[in-house]
């Protein structure tokens, strides 16, 4: 009983691991390359550890050799060297192990124990918020949720890969590719002419699709999301941070059913609408599709459902609508600051995902009246570069005060201006007005 409660008492570590990986960095200044993947300096138990770890990282971002005698000096110049032990400690460090081949191990070992010691002070920090009454239950949940999710986000595993087994996979996806004969590699958006361009949405890339308010950009990417979930069986999240769920089902209902979107909303539907909503109805129940309203979505809790959905409903593909309507975490950032953050963030989530990641974007006024292009992305230039394909909505206002005045079809230019591994160009589809969606052009128009 005695060695459980003392186990219990001492917080995870590893000090031979801690040692051998010290002493495998004097050994061999390449096996720096290897560690600095797994660890940083707090992830080292014993302070001594810690500051020995630095100061060879100080070392080597001053480009030089790092060596018992180098380290010994570094210590002494920022007096931490009788701190951690004396010379004599610092050179018992190489003779712990004797090789540099199991860094990697070793090192693992040590971030192991770091990420466990991090696990137990924050469920710590929970068990104490639970039983304070001032805390909300939801805040309690937000904060553990976060403080896990930067556990995760600080493990740096990323490892060489030789060009061999590179190649071997790719010739494997190729001819997977060739046996099966699927027109798209990627999630097809239902728009033929786009599908051919981009080959498909892609894994990991993060898509921008840009317009001016009212052109239809939030039409467009639930009309994409319908033909994934509802007619391809594709698992779709869609985070929609400008209208409730229940408007945006409104939508897509008057999109499936084809009657009027006025009349869904005003309720003037004729008996026969009923048999056709009852079907949109019974469609959409059953599609893979998973909504999340909640506006003024913060970053990092936006990031924390997506890895949720990806996780519980694997969805192949997220939705955001729109870019601009997410909170950033810093607040005390120019505006501009806050997007680029933002835009990075999505981007790291598409690469984390291994999903397309979908966000819709508002472009400046000075596109009014003419094509938009990768300048016109509103408030932060971050965007077109973060972006691996952008893709923008253009037509011309129409005049009308109601859909009757409106152009049955109204032709809508859907343009590629940047795709990071393909062809840009400019297509045509059509917007139909009274249902507020989209389709491919017909054939001859």
């Amino acid at each position: 009983m005695a060695t459980t409660g003392l186990k219990d008492k001492i917080p995870p570590n590893n000090q031979d691991a801690e040692i051998a990986t010290l002493g495998a960095l004097l050994l061999d200044t390449d096996a720096l390359g290897t560690v600095v993947h797994y660890l940083r300096p707090e992830d080292f138990y014993r302070t001594a550890h810690q500051r020995i770890y630095q100061a060879i990282l100080s070392l080597f971002e001053k480009n030089e050799a790092i060596d018992l005698i180098t380290l010994t000096e570094e210590l002494k110049n920022q007096n931490l060297l009788e701190t951690c032990g004396g010379a004599a400690y610092v050179s018992r460090l190489t003779s712990a192990v004797p090789t540099s081949a199991n860094v990697r191990y070793y090192a693992q070992i040590v971030q192991d124990c770091s990420i466990r010691r991090n696990l137990a002070r924050i469920a710590s920090s929970i068990v104490s918020d639970s039983f304070d009454d001032t805390r909300e239950v939801r805040l309690i949940i937000e904060e553990a949720e976060r403080q896990i999710f930067e556990i995760t986000d600080k493990q740096h595993t990323g490892t060489f890969q030789p060009a061999k087994e590179i190649v071997s996979r790719t010739i494997e996806a190729i001819e997977k590719l060739y046996h099966t004969k699927d027109a798209y590699i990627g999630i097809p958006s239902g728009f033929s002419e786009l599908d051919t361009l981009t080959s498909g949405f892609q894994n990991s890339e993060f898509i921008v699709i840009g317009a001016r308010p009212s052109v239809g950009k939030t039409a467009l990417a639930l009309t994409m999301a319908a033909n994934m979930a509802i007619h391809n069986k594709f698992p779709v999240g869609f985070f929609t941070l400008e209208m409730s769920s229940m408007a945006l089902m409104q939508r897509m209902l008057a999109s499936e059913a084809r009657i009027r979107s006025n009349s869904l909303r005003s309720g003037f539907l004729k008996p026969s609408d009923f048999h056709k909503l009852t079907e949109a109805a019974s469609k959409i129940y059953e599609a893979p599709l998973y909504i999340e309203d909640t506006p003024s979505l913060r970053l990092l809790d936006l990031r924390a459902l997506a890895r949720r959905m990806r996780h519980q409903f694997n969805v192949a593909i997220i939705f955001i609508d729109y870019l601009t309507l997410i909170t950033s975490e810093n607040r005390e950032l120019a505006r501009h600051e806050q997007i680029a953050e933002i835009s990075r963030s999505l981007k790291a989530l598409a690469r984390e995902l291994d999903i397309p990641v979908v966000a819709l974007s508002q472009v400046r006024r000075e596109s009014e009246g003419k094509q938009p292009n990768l300048a016109d992305l509103r408030e932060s230039g971050s965007i077109e570069q973060d972006a691996d394909v952008v893709i923008f909505l253009h037509r011309e206002r129409l005049a009308g005060d109601s859909q009757e005045e409106l152009p049955r079809n109204i032709e809508t230019d859907l343009i590629v201006a940047k795709q990071r591994n393909g062809p840009v160009g400019n297509l045509k589809i059509a917007f139909i007005p009274e249902y507020t969606k989209f389709e491919n052009l017909a054939k001859g128009s």
